[in-house]
């Protein structure tokens, strides 16, 4: 396996959950953090303690959704960190509703954070992994997203476009030393399953965000050489 001390890596969604658990993991590691959120008194406690880590960490707020506050902020947070060498994909929000009950406007919103964020993100990191020659590009999407269920039409949908989205970045970028690997967590005991109802977070069953950052930490250090394409994380017996 590979050391990751001295990497930099950008993770959206950083202020809370998974992003947070993933960052706070990789700073053991040795690696420099920047993180995005919409939430700025979140991201700047969670840069506080990176800091404590010994490694550099930085923040900017901003919605990604929105193409131009993405490409402001990554090129921002690149220039606080002095690169990138690793995006983890990880902004995403869970609203459910049936097909009756859901408004369009709801459903686009899901779309245009969970599917487009990925792709605004993706795009604005692309070009310094392209000039170094070599990156990682860690996608999240979902087990939703491999087979829709009643009352998460959106959320599904999205995520089984994350899922295609990233396969192609991946057929296309492998060849420039770009690893992309393409992620379908179960429900883990984050602030956004619990607070829909969709688990109890109990620790002694549950995925917790921990075991999620474990997974992308492993998968990281792995030899150059080896690409997880495609992988999936559930809880054993929840």
């Amino acid at each position: 396996m590979i050391s990751l001390k001295g990497k930099t890596a950008i993770i959206t969604g950083g202020g809370r959950g998974l992003g947070k658990a993933v960052a706070l993991l990789l700073a053991q590691e040795g690696v420099n953090i920047g993180i995005t959120g919409r939430n700025e008194a979140q991201l700047k406690t969670v840069s506080e303690e990176l800091e404590a880590f010994g490694v550099k960490a930085a923040y900017e707020a901003f919605n990604v959704a929105n193409e131009a506050d993405v490409k402001t902020g990554i090129d921002a947070l690149v220039g606080k960190l002095g690169g990138v060498d690793i995006l983890v994909n990880n902004a995403g929000i869970g609203k459910m509703g049936t097909l009756e009950n859901m408004s369009p406007s709801d459903w686009e919103e899901v779309m245009r954070v969970n599917l487009f964020g990925v792709y605004h993100t993706a795009m604005a990191v692309y070009p310094y992994l392209k000039k170094k020659g070599e990156g990682d590009v860690v996608n999240v999407a979902s087990t939703a997203g491999l087979k829709g269920g009643a009352g998460m039409s959106a959320y599904a949908a999205s995520k089984a476009a994350v899922i295609s989205l990233s396969q192609s970045m991946m057929a296309e970028w492998r060849k420039q030393n770009i690893r992309v690997f393409t992620l379908t967590p179960s429900t883990i005991a984050s602030d956004m399953s619990i607070q829909g109802g969709l688990t109890d977070g109990n620790p002694e069953k549950v995925l917790q965000p921990e075991d999620f950052a474990e997974w992308v930490r492993d998968i990281l250090k792995m030899n150059r050489r080896a690409l997880i394409a495609n992988g999936s994380i559930f809880s054993t017996n929840p």
